[in-house]
């Protein structure tokens, strides 16, 4: 009789709930937390599957030596170590290389599901797995993109600072430890994801700003050959002049100094035996600017061409992503918040924004090409402004200027990169123009507002459709239409054919069209454009480089 009620009760859970339950993978068996949503269906998530060995300083990281019974997997772990919000302190641990799984289910659990795996920003210096969190809603949850576009979602850790980027530039600390770590996490999934119902033929990156770059990075190292079937970079791609540290040596040797490190041939082997948030902290670049010193001067911790990972200069590597769908873009105002480091007047309407202050910055942006290269910038970036500019026009000025050299004309340019190295692969462009909901309120978020920095990051992870008393109808609406085009590029490497309907039909970009998709809360045929910024590509991609150089950047 017991046998026959337990057998009983096993038959009743399984008709009650879709789940891959008990899964093995090669470091052991896992299991996670089955959920159920509306309409029967259901989400299995597997929070903290370790998928490396806890890293060794300065080393790539190492395959996980496994572990005995069943593993629960149903809280995550704590993000990598880096700098609190005082710039202080620390929060995090070197104990962080795990990564997050969401697999959806509908009446039978699912098989052969397209994979998505998010690698998120934070200037290679801060960021985590799950995103920031408020009232226990993690941004980067991945159940609404999983069960809306039926595909498993995947987000990961990866070293940050020091830990993750500091490098001297040759064999002795060559850096791309985080790049490293990321690419173990495609790896791992590669190898293990057919176990929770993925496909691993189909794989699909993606992320934002340095999660941006990242993932353009990892579509060109060799080392992810035949693991990488698409890309979505959102606001960072490999071209962006912060991407990749000129000098690594340099910072590196101000980090010794800082932790009374000597700079000769035992640097290396000092810098390891520092006490990690010691090193942390030290390894904190300055972000503040001015028009004279902008901020992205400062952006010197962040992944090198180092032989290995990335064998030569990015613009050399875009035959390794051939046979990749790539699809990017940026926030029309990416660089309001970088624009408002060099100078702060940008964010309040209150204040007068010199046109001096345009004047120094264009100046600072193009020193390497002396007075002809400011002439050219300052002729393009004040061509519509007439006699005499409003205080709003210089102000949107400056963010256009910061918008398009930070992540506009690099993505632009990474595009056709792309598009002229494809064999197989497709390439699409998009531009993200809702305007931020702050805008006016307060500084540092004026009246003008556009779509900031980060600001896409709400509508792809389904923010309007989990949270909907916060949100607008044409922001629900946005979001069901974001989470279609991601999820189908994801699912055929085409936006618009996936088993989601879209508003309109996202055409492929070429370099001979320069097509892309305006996204905002009005999706309709007036959104396909062409040509986007076609006059400040060319000053910058073009005009510019074909000056001589007066003095070394």
């Amino acid at each position: 009789m017991f046998r026959i009620l337990a057998a009983f009760a096993v038959f009743l859970q399984t008709v009650s709930a879709t789940s891959l339950g008990i899964v093995s993978t090669e470091g052991g068996l896992v299991e996670g937390q089955n959920i159920l949503l509306e309409n029967n269906r259901y989400v299995d998530v597997f929070r903290g599957i370790p998928f490396a060995d806890i890293p060794a300083r300065f080393e790539k990281p190492k395959r996980h030596p496994g572990w005995d019974g069943v593993l629960q997997t149903t809280k995550y772990q704590r993000r990598c170590l880096q700098v609190d919000l005082t710039m202080t302190g620390t929060m995090g641990s070197e104990d962080c290389l795990y990564l997050n799984i969401w697999v959806p289910h509908g009446s039978s659990v699912s098989t052969n599901l397209p994979v998505m795996v998010w690698i998120y920003g934070g200037g290679f210096a801060t960021g985590g797995a799950m995103g920031v969190n408020f009232l226990n809603n993690y941004l980067y949850d991945g159940q609404e993109l999983a069960n809306r576009g039926n595909v498993i979602v995947v987000t990961l850790g990866y070293r940050l600072g020091p830990l993750g980027f500091l490098s001297t530039g040759d064999s002795d600390m060559p850096g791309n430890y985080g790049m490293w770590d990321q690419q173990a996490a495609i790896a791992w999934v590669h190898r293990n994801i057919w176990s929770f119902g993925g496909d691993p033929s189909n794989i699909t990156i993606f992320g934002e700003s340095a999660g941006g770059v990242s993932v353009s990075l990892q579509t060109l190292s060799p080392h992810n050959k035949g693991l990488i079937r698409r890309a979505i970079s959102q606001s960072g791609v490999a071209m962006c002049p912060w991407a990749i540290s000129k000098n690594p040596r340099k910072f590196a040797e101000e980090v010794a100094r800082k932790v009374n490190c000597p700079i000769d041939s035992n640097m290396v082997s000092c810098l390891k035996t520092v006490d990690s948030a010691t090193l942390t902290v030290a390894g904190t670049v300055n972000m503040s600017g001015s028009p004279d010193n902008p901020v992205v001067n400062n952006l010197v911790l962040s992944p090198v061409v180092d032989g290995d990972f990335l064998p030569d200069e990015p613009h050399n590597l875009f035959h390794n992503a051939a046979e990749i769908d790539f699809l990017a873009g940026t926030n029309d105002m990416d660089g309001r918040m970088y624009g408002g480091m060099d100078i702060p007047s940008v964010n309040d309407d209150a204040l007068e924004t010199p046109v001096e202050d345009v004047k120094r910055l264009l100046a600072a942006l193009t020193k390497e090409k002396g007075q002809m290269g400011f002439d050219g910038a300052y002729a393009t970036y004040s061509a519509t402004w007439g006699s005499s500019p409003s205080n709003e026009v210089v102000k949107k000025t400056v963010v256009a200027i910061e918008t398009d050299y930070l992540f506009l004309i690099p993505t632009q340019t990474t595009l056709y990169l792309h598009a002229g190295s494809a064999t197989t692969g497709r390439t699409y462009s998009y531009l993200f123009s809702v305007p931020n909901r702050m805008g006016g309120l307060m500084p540092p978020f004026p009246s003008w507002m556009g779509a900031d920095h980060t600001d896409d990051l709400q509508y792809v992870f389904g923010k309007p459709l989990s949270t909907p008393l916060i949100y607008r109808a044409e922001d629900k609406a946005l979001s069901q239409s974001m989470i279609a085009y991601w999820t189908n590029f994801a699912k055929t490497g085409d936006p618009n054919s996936g088993g989601l309907s879209v508003p309109v039909t996202w055409p492929a970009f070429t370099n001979a069209d320069h097509k892309f998709l305006e996204l905002n809360g009005n999706i309709n045929s007036a959104s396909v454009q062409d040509m986007l910024r076609l006059g400040y590509v060319y000053f910058w991609t073009s005009y510019l480089p074909d000056l001589p150089e007066v003095t070394s950047k």
